[in-house]
């Protein structure tokens, strides 16, 4: 017996998305950082290596342990990864 689905949204719509792969002092980071007309202008950045993402704005950056939770880095990775998100976001 299927079940009918109650859609919130479901529209199409074309994104950016950039690649980037580097190597930190102390990690590797292969991320995928998407940009889209949703999420108040904020990107969706995707760790490839672990799959945890987060929506990231400037905002985002400044908040103490933000980083560490969303893609599970001990603070000098988290550190490593705000250097260069900030400047991408």
């Amino acid at each position: 017996m299927a079940h009918d689905l109650f859609y919130l949204y479901d529209e199409p719509e074309d994104t950016k998305t950039r690649f980037v792969s580097f190597m930190a002092e102390s990690t590797r980071f292969d991320l995928a950082i998407t940009t889209t007309n949703r999420f108040y202008g904020k990107k969706l950045v995707i760790n490839i290596q672990n799959g945890r993402s987060a929506i990231i704005g400037h905002d985002d950056l400044e908040e103490e342990g933000y980083l560490e939770f969303a893609f599970n880095l001990n603070e000098q990775e988290a550190e490593e990864l705000k250097s260069f998100l900030e400047t991408v976001i």
